[in-house]
């Protein structure tokens, strides 16, 4: 099971051609499961600005498996991000730690376009699939 960042949805339908979006594009060929989490939707959805687009992604994201996030994962983020600051590593954006705590949580790889996310990967047990 896959989750995938926001950083790449961004690029996949925008259709840029970048290593992730092939990476994702072949996960979708082969069945691959697919999952989000509500934090990737709010990131994803509230960029766009055309209706049209709007309702199509929302519906191409609706079929992916939904990840639900109880208080302990939140508590979790929290615990990664103040593990990693009093490393003096500062994560730019807190939502990342909440992906990530969501994708340990849940036993989920994260597909990314995020150099925080290598970081948090690099002290934490959260899986990457990187672009071959």
């Amino acid at each position: 099971m896959v989750l995938v960042d926001t950083s790449v949805w961004v690029d996949f339908f925008t259709g840029r051609s970048v290593p992730h979006v092939g990476h994702l594009e072949r996960l979708i060929a082969e069945g691959e499961e697919l999952c989000t989490c509500g934090i990737v939707l709010v990131e994803l959805l509230q960029g766009i600005r055309d209706d049209r687009q709007h309702r199509r992604v929302r519906a191409y994201l609706h079929e992916l498996i939904y990840l639900d996030l109880p208080r302990e994962t939140y508590l979790q983020a929290a615990d990664i991000y103040r593990a990693l600051r009093s490393r003096g590593i500062t994560i730019r954006n807190t939502v990342d730690c909440l992906i990530a705590a969501c994708c340990i949580r849940h036993g989920a790889f994260l597909l990314h376009n995020d150099r925080d996310f290598e970081t948090i990967a690099g002290r934490w047990p959260l899986r990457t699939a990187t672009a071959p």
